[in-house]
């Protein structure tokens, strides 16, 4: 659609018609500016995705910060001049390009300088040259890039590029992000990269006399960062690996890493809500100049939001991914519990192990429901695979109180409620359709786990088991991915059911 917008739809049909390599050909070298003229899958080929997160230029805003913002013009030009511009791989992807936008404007006006008009350039034309790819995305890859289009129209002067940034940037929060605070994409990963992004191109067009953003922007980004302010770990900062989970993260002034939200989730709280997220002494917010409010959000036990829902049971807090499924799921992960006992995941999922792994079993384990707590029919996930990142015949899904349903296009249907009992919490499976066999699956932290006659204990946790019918149970070895690329060991404790089996019941208590 891009090409055909740029050249006409002729040389384009060729093209696709088949008319030869040459049609393709020319096609790939007229829009050699806009496209990697390698025309690669870059599936097809080692993981790009490390190389793409070495390439953001993340460190440069640490290095203004660091007094030494003189030395990025030259660090900007050194490295255009070793990856030649809409050359490569690391050019692929217009969301990269927009997030070195964001962090070179960014270190610029920490050093209190302009940011290199002629980058910004480069860069505002590699976001803009096929926008259509990003749109159908409905993730993150479109608001960074309008975002990135924004940032750049600022620093260059030219108010109808910020316009549209900033216009694409408003269409685009209205779409993506719901009322509740919940985001097109079910990944808490990916929910605070997006509140990195916003809150820095926030800071950006205040500071810099920019485009207003439109005040439903704003209100649906304060509702945004309430939602992820609820799945944050207070003492650690740590959230659950539901969804994708790549270790993104945007503009971290705090030095804070992958793995602690508790520098993104001020940030927006300060530039969002007027409102501390509960770490006032963020040494990110302070750089920015962004005072302390007195408000600070409250932490909620019950809620529901964004196809997620939050109880709390004592010293338990569960988090159940409930639907529905509005934009396209990443895993096959209806009804995964998420258990945590302060700083500890206790029952846990998954994670992402990598988007183009050297294994390629590891796409159908992280992604499938093995890799989740909960229910799996025959051996197969809740809804068949077309590609790396795309499912068909999406399940049907429904609300119970304090729980959900879903239900495949065979007819195999499960419903879960969450119940408080004496000291913990209750689990209630129910299963019905045409199955041979269904599975449940609890994927506990790594500790020393010992079987008994009922269920399993360990960690300070005992999980006792109950049904209507036989359950045979076992505790196997599973993987989980707690860092992009890497896996490790994780024990599992599987309860298999026949059709005879409708309704199993897990009580979750500490010893």
């Amino acid at each position: 659609m891009n090409a055909a917008r740029l050249l006409g739809a002729g040389p384009v049909a060729w093209a696709l018609l088949g008319r030869g390599p040459w049609a393709r050909g020319w096609v790939r070298w007229r829009l050699r500016d806009g496209v990697p003229p390698e025309g690669a899958d870059l599936m097809a080929g080692p993981d790009v995705r490390p190389l793409w997160e070495a390439n953001r230029w993340s460190e440069w805003p640490r290095l203004a910060l660091a007094g030494e913002g003189d030395a990025i013009p030259g660090r900007v030009a050194a490295w255009l001049a070793e990856h030649p511009p809409y050359h490569g791989p690391v050019w692929a992807c217009g969301q990269e390009a927009a997030l070195r936008a964001l962090h070179l404007a960014l270190a610029s006006a920490l050093a209190g300088m302009a940011a290199p008009p002629a980058a910004m350039r480069t860069l505002a034309r590699r976001i803009g040259a096929n926008p259509a790819y990003a749109r159908a995305q409905d993730n993150n890859h479109p608001v960074s890039e309008a975002a990135g289009l924004l940032v750049c129209g600022m620093a260059l002067g030219e108010n109808s590029l910020a316009r549209r940034g900033a216009r694409r940037l408003d269409a685009l929060i209205a779409r993506l992000v719901a009322a509740d605070g919940g985001f097109a994409q079910p990944s808490p990963a990916y929910h605070r990269m997006l509140l990195d992004v916003m809150a820095v191109t926030q800071w950006l067009r205040e500071r810099g006399g920019g485009p207003a953003a439109a005040p439903l922007t704003l209100a649906r980004m304060a509702a945004a960062t309430r939602w992820l302010h609820r799945l944050a770990c207070p003492a650690t900062g740590l959230l659950p690996r539901l969804g994708h989970q790549d270790g993104s993260h945007v503009a971290d002034l705090s030095g804070a890493g992958p793995d602690d939200a508790r520098a993104s989730l001020e940030r927006a709280a300060r530039i969002f809500c007027g409102a501390s997220a509960g770490w006032p002494g963020d040494p990110g917010c302070a750089a920015l100049g962004l005072a302390v409010p007195r408000p600070v959000l409250a932490g909620e036990p019950d809620w529901q939001a964004g196809g997620l829902l939050g109880r709390r049971f004592g010293p338990f807090r569960a988090v159940l991914r409930v639907g529905p499924l509005r934009f396209r799921p990443a895993h096959a992960d209806l009804l995964h519990l998420d258990l945590w006992r302060e700083g500890e995941n206790l029952l846990r999922d998954g994670g992402t192990g990598a988007y183009n792994p050297e294994d390629p079993a590891w796409l159908g384990y992280f992604q499938g429901a093995a890799a989740h707590n909960t229910i799996a029919f025959d051996g197969e996930d809740q809804m068949p695979r077309l590609g790396p990142f795309l499912f068909h015949h999406w399940p049907e899904t429904g609300a119970l109180p304090d729980g959900g349903w879903w239900r495949d296009h065979r007819g195999r249907r499960h419903a879960r409620v969450l119940h408080a009992a004496h000291g913990g919490l209750c689990v209630e499976d129910r299963v019905s359709g045409p199955f041979q066999a269904a599975v449940l699956r609890w994927r506990l932290m790594p500790a020393e786990w010992a079987m008994t006659e009922d269920g399993v204990t360990g960690a300070g946790l005992r999980l006792h088991l109950t049904a209507d019918g036989p359950v045979t149970l076992r505790l196997v070895q599973g993987l989980e991915s707690l860092a992009y690329g890497a896996a490790t060991p994780l024990p599992v404790l599987e309860a298999c059911m026949p059709p005879a089996t409708s309704r199993l019941t897990t009580l979750i208590r500490n010893l």
